[in-house]
């Protein structure tokens, strides 16, 4: 079809041109004292060439004109290819570990006019990996004032900075800059805050702060736990009479209370502020809940304030019924001596001190057994069992 059409075309065109061809008419130009006559035909074929050349020449000015335009787009795209490949050269550098090449690829791009944020905090991190830390501050000073994701960027890298450098006071400034700027509840922000109040010993502010990662799912739950326990144990250290520890342990959930190591550390503290009493029932509550051979070897320690015989009978009988479930337990048996021994029932601590001996040697059996040969007028055999003590301390 289209061919028949082309075809019809020129047949048009010829008989067009066969009847100009044979046409009379003219055209006559006057400029006095000039006169030119022209065939029609002639005629219309030059103003159809002055029309082309005329269209021809007002593009090519047009094409000059725009010619400065054309330039700079060419080199832009230009450079903008050199620094997506310096880019790339970088990223790869930088996860490969060859952080001076990263560094160099990014500081390239930057000299080419690239305007992204990724270069400078590239070369700041790759700079920081180096120890180059002047480098660096000044790789972070050039990706200011950009766009509230590039000045996120910047502030995580900076927070990160900080925290690897042990310095949680500028770590935590950086952060709240960045909460400032809109930016709140992010989730690698809050895992850098819970660092950086880890390394302030902001323990209050370590609680909130999982808090918070919980709630979003931002953290492994076991992760959190034991992020949780390293809190509670070390604001019971931070505590320094019996009132305040009391008012922190009552903040402290059961299940966490009832932990091995919360309750020792606990149980612990508070026989080093007087409250053994508070000490007893904490450590009883969490053998109950789950039974550790280490915390009952504790409980031999917690003896009543007031000195009543009766509270130390009724703690004897407490650890003689676990007795029964826990025949062999070096720890229990050593707790039964300590608690006959300051209740002067020399035969049974004799008795619960050897078992113990006999089924874990160690330190402090030995120098209970010391104690009670003291006690009784044993020299020679107190002095033989100082010395093994100082042996089992050696292994």
């Amino acid at each position: 079809m289209r061919y028949l059409l082309w075809l019809l075309l020129l047949f048009a065109a010829a008989v067009a041109l066969t009847t100009a061809a044979h046409n009379p008419a003219y055209v006559l130009l006057v400029y006095p004292p000039y006169r030119i006559e022209l065939s029609l035909t002639l005629f219309i074929v030059l103003l159809l060439l002055v029309f082309v050349f005329g269209h021809a020449l007002l593009r090519l000015i047009f094409a000059t004109m725009q010619l400065p335009g054309y330039v700079r787009k060419f080199r832009l795209e230009r450079a903008q290819a050199k620094a997506r490949k310096l880019l790339n050269e970088a990223l790869n550098a930088f996860f490969e570990g060859h952080y001076a090449a990263a560094e160099k690829a990014s500081a390239r791009a930057m000299e080419l006019g690239d305007t992204s944020a990724l270069h400078p905090i590239i070369a700041a991190r790759s700079a920081h990996e180096l120890h180059e830390y002047e480098k660096r501050d000044a790789y972070l000073s050039a990706s200011e004032g950009k766009t509230i994701g590039d000045s996120t960027m910047r502030l995580m890298a900076a927070t990160k900075f900080m925290l690897d450098q042990r310095d949680p006071h500028a770590a935590l400034h950086a952060l709240r800059e960045l909460r400032e700027s809109g930016i709140k509840g992010h989730p690698g922000a809050l895992l850098l805050e819970l660092k950086a109040q880890q390394q302030a010993g902001n323990w209050d502010e370590v609680l909130n702060v999982l808090d918070h990662l919980e709630k979003r799912k931002s953290i492994d739950v076991t992760v959190a736990s034991q992020l949780r326990q390293q809190a509670w144990l070390e604001k019971i250290r931070q505590q320094e009479n019996l009132d305040d520890l009391t008012a922190c342990l009552k903040n402290i959930p059961d299940d966490f209370k009832r932990r091995n190591k919360i309750a020792a550390a606990a149980a612990r503290a508070l026989a080093q502020h007087g409250g053994c009493s508070l000490a007893q029932q904490l450590l009883s509550d969490s053998l109950n809940a789950q039974w550790d051979s280490e915390l009952v070897a504790l409980y031999g320690n917690c003896l009543p304030e007031d000195g009543q015989p009766s509270g130390m009978i009724a703690q004897i009988e407490q650890a003689e019924k676990w007795l029964n479930q826990h025949r062999d337990d070096a720890g229990l048996l050593l707790a039964l001596g300590k608690l006959c021994l300051h209740q002067k029932l020399w035969g049974k601590a004799q008795n619960y001190l050897e078992a113990s001996v006999s089924i874990a040697p160690s330190r402090a059996a030995f120098t209970a057994l010391g104690q009670l040969a003291e006690q009784l007028g044993k020299a020679d055999e107190a002095f033989k069992h100082y010395q093994q003590a100082m042996k089992a301390d050696d292994k």
